[in-house]
């Protein structure tokens, strides 16, 4: 259950984080309000997951899921240009969390 919650803390704050960019500054107040509540929502998931799940493993995937996610977003979203070392940079986050989950044992407590 908490791999579903750290998955819905991370997907919660790639949303905040497009929000901020979308805020433009925190001048759109829609934007801004979705932001706050987006960023509190994913902290408050992330607090239920450290209950279950070692902290240090919960925040490699939050943090490696949320820049991975943030990036690709920027990508597609917002036009930003990657180059070849920003998709080699991505794919050794995932890769990271990858075998964070399938080979360690920290992950289980």
């Amino acid at each position: 259950m908490h791999w579903i919650l750290l998955s819905i803390g991370v997907a919660i704050e790639i949303l905040a984080t497009a929000s901020l960019k979308l805020s433009d500054g925190f001048t759109k107040l829609g934007f801004a309000g979705l932001t706050l509540l987006c960023f509190g929502t994913a902290f408050y998931v992330m607090s239920l997951v450290v209950r279950t799940m070692p902290v240090a493993v919960a925040y490699s995937v939050w943090a490696g899921g949320g820049i991975a996610g943030v990036t690709l977003l920027g990508a597609m979203a917002f036009g930003q240009k990657l180059d070849g070392f920003a998709y080699l940079g991505v794919g050794l986050i995932l890769s990271g969390v990858v075998v964070l989950n399938a080979l360690s044992t920290a992950a289980n407590g």
